[in-house]
């Protein structure tokens, strides 16, 4: 009875307008990271520390040493595709059914590119380095923008592009690292393994650029994740609470509060709300000319009970 229900719950999940809309994300998010592999790192062979740089690596292992090319786009196809079942196995039903798709798509639309849209056509002929931006420095930061933003936003709706982060949650589960953690390191070896069909020139650009995507997958995420806690202190917080419970379906902690100079006893509201609801609430108060103190931070972080979900819910009501 629990399998019909569970496979009742998938169908009527693929039928919402969600379900399409994150495919479509998805589906676009993992086009970015294939041009960005396809174009800025197989022609100059740099090797990030990715399941793509991996997959570059072992592709270069076979021309050099066993004289037959390899497309990249099978390599990465096939390592996935070990990565879930291992997955599977191993961890069972924590992965779901967008990695499954992320992961699987990358190769068959490198292949694409490749078969359609190859990067010799990008590229000067009388260039001394095959590389599409004509210097390496420029392919690697092209890179490093174009696939952390599309980690990012794939983040942004618990999806992945598979590979490392798959390998990540192997590891934090059986030998309890971190995952961020896991993820540099085995980036750091994959990068390594580049000794093998690279000079060390490259090799070490790769590491910097394995150190520069985290941080820029990081700033990305913080920008699409940042929240606003909001301290206001005003005679007439009942009026702006009503506002931003009724108005902006948000919830509001409320202090008694003593003013350390003066003694006075006073309200303070603790509100944490997106930057657009942040936005609607200052208009609210200059067009009211409210009289009220106001501290803003960012917040890069949030867990528990806020989203969008418990908002609908709460206007629902």
């Amino acid at each position: 009875m629990k399998v019909k229900l569970d496979f009742k719950e998938i169908i009527n999940y693929l039928g919402t307008k969600k379900f399409w809309i994150e495919l479509i994300i998805m589906t676009l998010g993992m086009i970015v990271t294939a041009c960005a592999v396809y174009y800025f790192l197989v022609p100059s062979k740099l090797i990030i520390g990715t399941i793509s740089g991996l997959s570059i690596v072992i592709s270069g292992i076979c021309e050099k040493f066993f004289g037959f090319p390899l497309n990249v786009s099978t390599v990465i196809l096939v390592i996935n595709a070990i990565l879930l079942i291992l997955a599977y196995i191993l961890i069972d039903k924590e992965f779901g059914i967008k990695t499954v798709y992320t992961a699987l798509i990358l190769g068959p639309m490198i292949r694409v590119l490749e078969k359609w849209f190859p990067y010799e056509k990008f590229i000067d002929p009388t260039s001394e380095i095959p590389s599409i931006m004509g210097d390496l420095w420029l392919d690697l930061c092209c890179f490093v923008l174009l696939l952390s933003l599309a980690q990012a936003v794939l983040f942004k709706i618990n999806a992945s592009t598979g590979g490392l982060d798959i390998l990540a949650k192997i590891v934090n589960k059986y030998l309890h690292f971190d995952i961020g953690t896991s993820v540099s390191v085995a980036g750091w070896v994959i990068c390594c393994t580049a000794f093998m069909i690279n000079p060390a020139r490259l090799v070490i650009i790769g590491l910097i650029g394995t150190w520069i995507n985290g941080l820029v997958v990081d700033y990305f995420t913080a920008s699409f994740n940042r929240k606003k806690k909001v301290c206001i202190i005003s005679p007439e917080y009942k009026r702006i609470k009503e506002y931003i419970v009724n108005d902006i379906s948000r919830g509001v902690t409320v202090y008694n509060v003593e003013g350390g100079y003066t003694g006075e006893k006073k309200v303070e509201l603790v509100a944490l709300l997106s930057t657009d609801e942040f936005s609607d609430l200052m208009k609210y108060i200059n067009e009211n000319e409210i009289n009220a103190f106001i501290t803003a931070g960012n917040v890069s972080e949030v867990y528990g009970l806020w989203g969008d979900k418990n908002r609908i819910k709460r206007k629902s009501i």
